[in-house]
């Protein structure tokens, strides 16, 4: 009888264990639930930065994402009170393109949306779980390292558009770009020793928006990872809820 009833309670004993780890083999998360889960993650945070760079000052009243000028550019800074350019205008010149880079990257902000979404859903992601349990902004950075040049070449055409635009005073980026340069480049010779400024306005303002992007979805991917009123949907509630154990 003692034999029986100690053969019944490993057998009951047996039966719990399975059912326990039935259930935690239900709630383990699949690789590819994590994978949808961070192109989920990576869906929202782009959808909300770009919606807040698109607005004005976006870009212009906040420091971490501001344009300022293209490095060969940084001589007129040095140079802008020397006496061979006084009176000519040039520091209103330079905060006149300043506000048009940031003004042309707020315009342009909004087209990066359609951009990203294609890329995030394309793109193919290895390992889930060290991203998901990675530093945080893990997503982001994988995001970046994937699909950076192809982001560039998407939206290069974007900025140019948004360069050729007159979004303040009547005048476009390019023009503000030009006007100095017919002002400082002129200067530049063995004389003074200044440089010419020669970088291409396109290339470095679409360089400096896209930094910008992956500053702000980097941001919003963190908000995710700490606050779950930011997990607005099931799927990120599900994923990112192992974050919080």
């Amino acid at each position: 009888m003692k034999v029986l009833k100690k053969i019944f309670f490993f057998t009951v004993v047996l039966i719990i264990i399975k059912i326990l780890y039935s259930c935690q083999k239900e709630n383990e998360l699949t690789e590819e639930e994590i994978i949808e889960g961070l192109k989920e993650a990576l869906k929202v945070s782009t959808d909300t930065s770009t919606t807040k760079l698109h607005k004005i000052d976006g870009y212009y009243k906040d420091i971490t994402v501001k344009i300022l000028l293209p490095p060969d550019a940084h001589g007129v800074l040095e140079h802008q009170n020397d006496p061979l350019v006084q009176g000519l205008g040039l520091d209103q010149k330079i905060e006149q393109l300043i506000l048009l880079l940031n003004r042309s990257a707020e315009y342009a902000a909004i087209e990066a949306k359609p951009i990203f979404k294609d890329a995030i859903t394309s793109i193919t992601i290895e390992d889930g779980r060290n991203i998901l349990f990675g530093h945080d902004s893990a997503a982001t950075v994988y995001l970046r390292t994937k699909t950076y040049n192809h982001l560039f070449n998407l939206y290069l055409p974007k900025m140019k558009d948004a360069l050729s635009k007159p979004l303040v005073l009547g005048m476009s980026a390019y023009e503000a770009w030009d006007q100095l340069k017919s002002i400082y480049n002129p200067l530049c010779n063995p004389l003074t020793g200044w440089k010419p400024i020669t970088s291409s306005l396109d290339t470095f303002a679409t360089t400096e928006a896209l930094e910008g992007l992956f500053i702000k979805i980097a941001e919003e991917e963190q908000q995710i990872r700490k606050d779950p009123t930011a997990r607005v949907n099931d799927i990120l509630k599900k994923v990112f809820s192992e974050l919080d154990k």
